[in-house]
């Protein structure tokens, strides 16, 4: 079942509003339509600043996403030691790491074929 691109973008936007509203860090999305053999279309990728904070992120996600759409993720993974949580939308994973389990894995790095754009947040500013 293929969702359509509104309903994606939908989903996206949805995420992206989530994270913001309990002020998630460096949110940036990856387009990888373009790229051979993915198993997914977009990550969302974004970090908290400790374990409460993550697991903040991931539940405001779920809770901005199901209450707009009634979409909730087809898996989760990661959410005991909330260092990384992996939100599967099919279409649209989420990345929520703690900042240095960020940069110790480099997501962005190792999809860098991607096309990246970097979401501008109330923490950015």
């Amino acid at each position: 079942m293929q969702e359509s691109k509104a309903n994606v973008d939908e989903l996206i936007a949805l995420i992206i509003q989530g994270v913001d509203e309990v002020k998630g860090h460096n949110i940036n999305l990856l387009d990888l339509r373009e790229i051979e053999n993915t198993v997914c279309d977009y990550f969302i990728v974004c970090n908290g600043t400790s374990n409460t904070h993550v697991n903040a992120i991931v539940g405001s996600i779920q809770k901005t996403v199901s209450k707009a759409i009634q979409d909730k993720p087809w898996h989760v993974e990661g959410e005991d030691n909330a260092e990384w949580v992996l939100m599967d939308y099919v279409n649209v994973v989420v990345h929520v790491f703690q900042k240095q389990v960020r940069e110790f894995y480099d997501i962005e790095g190792l999809w860098g074929d991607a096309k990246f754009t970097t979401i501008e947040s109330s923490v950015n500013n």
